[in-house]
């Protein structure tokens, strides 16, 4: 059976993956926009092994064309430099503040969706009393 949409042919090949939070520790916040941390344990081996199966899209805000350019580069080409430098790039087919169609969403910020609007709502709604 083929699962493909026509209007999204590359949706089923496709995982998309947070950069902050799942790839670059970011253990500051947002700070000044620069890629300071670290890389997330296991990210590194995790890129590969998605990567020999799909093409992997990373999604950031950073990566939006209307942000400051921080030392003259924009976020792109900061987050690019960032995963070079972790040799983690050559992984990686697209850095983008869109979401893409994918298969799957890797986020440390997703609530998954499964016709649970109750337990979400009870999830969200508590976390914010819980602060």
């Amino acid at each position: 059976m083929n699962n493909e949409n026509p209007a999204y042919p590359d949706a089923d090949k496709t995982i998309c993956i947070d950069f902050d939070g799942v790839i670059h520790n970011s253990y500051s916040g947002y700070k000044d926009g620069t890629c300071y941390g670290d890389m997330v344990p296991g990210a590194d081996t995790a890129l590969e092994a998605i990567a020999s199966l799909y093409k992997v899209v990373v999604l950031t805000v950073k990566a939006r064309p209307d942000r400051p350019l921080i030392g003259g580069k924009t976020g792109k080409v900061l987050v690019a430099e960032w995963l070079e430098k972790h040799k983690l790039m050559q992984y990686v087919s697209e850095i983008t503040s869109l979401k893409p169609a994918a298969k799957y969403y890797i986020d440390d910020k997703g609530i998954t969706f499964k016709q649970n609007w109750p337990e979400i709502l009870y999830a969200v709604i508590l976390e914010r009393f819980n602060k």
